[in-house]
């Protein structure tokens, strides 16, 4: 009889350690999935603004930058957010803590005189505004034709 209490007991302290493992990776994983799904809102609210900002630049009526001779970089300054020619296509975005913007830069390409290449970088947000996904496209528009598209996540954001 003596016997048992103690295996009793160490079955016991094993059944609880293993809880424990098993509760602590429980909290992680809805960590996480909460942190990806934050980031999934922000991803699409990026890619959503540069949507409506090439419908924008399309149509013509979006703000743009002056043309440059190189790659625009105006985009690397988060104040340039903040100035006239930034553009907030649409007043909220649903689960994000503000709405994206996007900022629509001019671009000389220097090889290709007649085109008119444009940088557009958007930003989204997450359900917290630190959360946020930087986005780029290049257009290409020749004899009024959208000719080239290339898309690229910023992977640092600008300062």
């Amino acid at each position: 009889m003596s016997a048992a209490l103690p295996i009793v007991l160490t079955i016991s302290s094993m059944m609880l350690a293993t809880s424990a493992a098993w509760l602590e990776t429980s909290t992680a994983n809805i960590r996480r999935a909460a942190n990806m799904h934050d980031y999934l809102q922000a991803f699409h609210a990026a890619d959503g603004a540069l949507k409506l900002c090439t419908r924008a630049l399309r149509a013509g009526s979006a703000p743009t930058l002056p043309a440059v001779d190189r790659e625009p970089a105006g985009w690397r300054h988060v104040s340039a957010f903040d100035g006239p020619f930034a553009l907030t296509p649409h007043p909220q975005w649903p689960g994000s803590a503000r709405a994206p913007q996007c900022l629509i830069e001019a671009w000389k390409l220097i090889s290709r005189p007649q085109a008119e290449a444009y940088l557009l970088t958007a930003r989204g947000f997450g359900a917290s505004a630190a959360t946020q996904v930087w986005l780029q496209l290049e257009v290409v528009f020749e004899e009024g034709a959208m000719t080239e598209v290339r898309w690229r996540r910023v992977v640092a954001s600008p300062s």
